[in-house]
C-alpha cells in the first residue's frame, strides 16, 4: 500500500520548566500577559508532523512518501529520515526559507507553550500531488496532516479531483482555519483523525453536528490522550481501545503523530480497525517514554512483549506476522 503523508517539515526546540503555568497566571491580569520561564533543559530534535509519522512508518517497517517544505538545511534530516525508511524524494527545498522551527516548553503538569516559525512550511502550497503519484506508480491513501494551510486545501481538492483516498488530520491548524475551509477538508475523507478537543472545535467551527460529520467521512477516529481511542463508523458499533500501560511519562510531544503511524501502518497490513488502533496505542506509548519525537527504538521483541500484555496473544498473532 503506497501512502503519501503531506505535513509540515520541522525542527524541533523542546525546553522544561521545573513548575506549573498556572501558577504564575494572574487572573485579573490574563489580557496583558507578560511571562519568561526559566527552563532547565533545552533539546533539539528533528520534527515536523510529516516526517513524525513518516518515521514511525519507517520503524514499521512501510516505505512511507514524506511529501512537504524545507529549507536547504534539510541535508543531514534527509540522511535520517532515508536511514529509517522514508521517502524523501518528494520533499520540496525552498532556495530563500530555513525549515520550519517548533519552540516548545512543558512543564511538570505535561502541559504546553509553544511557538512555530513557518520558514519553508510556506512553500509546501506549491507542492502538486500528481508528480508524486507518477514517480511511485500511483497512490494508495493521502494522509493530508497539518502543514500550511493553503497546501492543506490544495492536496485536498487535488485529491477529490483525481480519486486518491485521503485523510484528514488538520490538527494543530484547526485553530488557523475558517469554518469553510475546515469543512473542505473534512468532507469525503476516507478517515478522519482528531484529539477530543479537535473534535469540538470542527463541530463547532464547520456547523456540522457529529452525526452529520460522521455522514461526511469514511471512519471517524479520535484520540482521548491516556485513555487511548475511539474509532466510529456509520452503522457500525463504536471501537474503543485503551492504551498499554507506560513505563514511565517523559515527553508527549509526537504522541499523536506516532498513534497515526502506528494505525496507518495497521491498515496498510489489511488489519481491521481496533487492530490498527492498538498498534498504534502502542507506538504513541513508546513515544511518551521518550524525550523527542524520533529518539526511540522499536524492538520487535519488546514491542510484541508489551502488545500481547496490553491487548492479549489473538491479537499480537495477527500484529507478529508484519511486524519486521
Amino acid at each position: 500500500m503506497r501512502i503519501a503523508v503531506t505535513g509540515s517539515i520541522a525542527t524541533d526546540h523542546l525546553m522544561t520548566f521545573p513548575g506549573r503555568f498556572t501558577d504564575q497566571l494572574v487572573a485579573d491580569q490574563l489580557h496583558t500577559v507578560s511571562l519568561s520561564f526559566l527552563v532547565d533543559t533545552l533539546d533539539v530534535r528533528r520534527g515536523g508532523v510529516g516526517p513524525n509519522i513518516c518515521f514511525g512508518m519507517g520503524v514499521l517497517g512501510l516505505r512511507p512518501i514524506l511529501v512537504g517544505a524545507a529549507g536547504s538545511d534539510f541535508a543531514e534530516y534527509r540522511a535520517w529520515l532515508d536511514r529509517h525508511g522514508v521517502d524523501t524524494a518528494s520533499v520540496r527545498i525552498s532556495e530563500v526559507q530555513h525549515t520550519a522551527r517548533f519552540v516548545c516548553t512543558t512543564d511538570t503538569d505535561h502541559n504546553q507553550i509553544a511557538s512555530f516559525y513557518t520558514g519553508a512550511m510556506s512553500e509546501a502550497r506549491q507542492i502538486e500531488l500528481q508528480p508524486v503519484a507518477d514517480r511511485v506508480g500511483g497512490l494508495d491513501l493521502v494522509l493530508i496532516s497539518a502543514d500550511d494551510p493553503e497546501a492543506m486545501v490544495r492536496h485536498t481538492e487535488e485529491c477529490r479531483t483525481r480519486g486518491i483516498p485521503f485523510a484528514a488530520d488538520p490538527s494543530q491548524q484547526l485553530a488557523r482555519m475558517g469554518g469553510e475551509d475546515i469543512r473542505r477538508l473534512v468532507e469525503g475523507a476516507a478517515y478522519l483523525f482528531t484529539n477530543e478537543y479537535e473534535k469540538a472545535l470542527v463541530e463547532t467551527k464547520t456547523g456540522w453536528s457529529e452525526e452529520e460529520i460522521l455522514g461526511k467521512v469514511g471512519t471517524r477516529v479520535t484520540t482521548l490522550g491516556a485513555r487511548g481511542a475511539r474509532i466510529e463508523r456509520v452503522g457500525e458499533p463504536v471501537i474503543e481501545v485503551g492504551c498499554p500501560e507506560e513505563e514511565a511519562k517523559v515527553d508527549p510531544t509526537g504522541v499523536g503523530d506516532a498513534f497515526r503511524a502506528g494505525f496507518l501502518a495497521g491498515v496498510s497490513w489489511g488489519l481491521g480497525l481496533e487492530r490498527a488502533a492498538q498498534v498504534g496505542c502502542m507506538l504513541a506509548t513508546l513515544v511518551i517514554e521518550t524525550l523527542g519525537t524520533q529518539e526511540y527504538e522499536l524492538r520487535r521483541g519488546h514491542f510484541m512483549e508489551r502488545f500481547t500484555k496490553a491487548y492479549g496473544e489473538d491479537a499480537a498473532v495477527e500484529v507478529s506476522t508484519h511486524l519486521v
